[in-house]
């Protein structure tokens, strides 16, 4: 489970500015730590299939975003995964 201080901590690292809380760079980083969470909790929980549902829905609604941030800057992008660490 993402605590609020957690959430705070990871919006501050990709802000825009102090407000932006729903620009695709502070989602994506939110719904990572989402599935980073989930995955812990799968290595004790192995036969929960209802939340494993809801996994997979993250992973989808994190795949668009950055599909989504691919169009609109590159740059942007390239720095986000390079952040998270996702990909290569």
């Amino acid at each position: 489970m993402v605590t609020a201080k957690t959430k705070k901590g990871v919006m501050a690292d990709f802000q825009k500015h102090g407000s932006d809380t729903g620009s695709a760079e502070v989602q994506i980083a939110l719904i990572t730590e989402r599935i980073n969470s989930l995955t812990e909790h799968f290595k004790k929980h192995k036969k929960d299939h209802h939340s494993r549902r809801g996994l997979l829905m993250l992973v989808n609604k994190r795949r668009k975003l950055l599909k989504y941030l691919k169009t609109v800057d590159e740059e942007k992008y390239i720095e986000v995964i390079g952040k998270l660490g996702l990909r290569k």
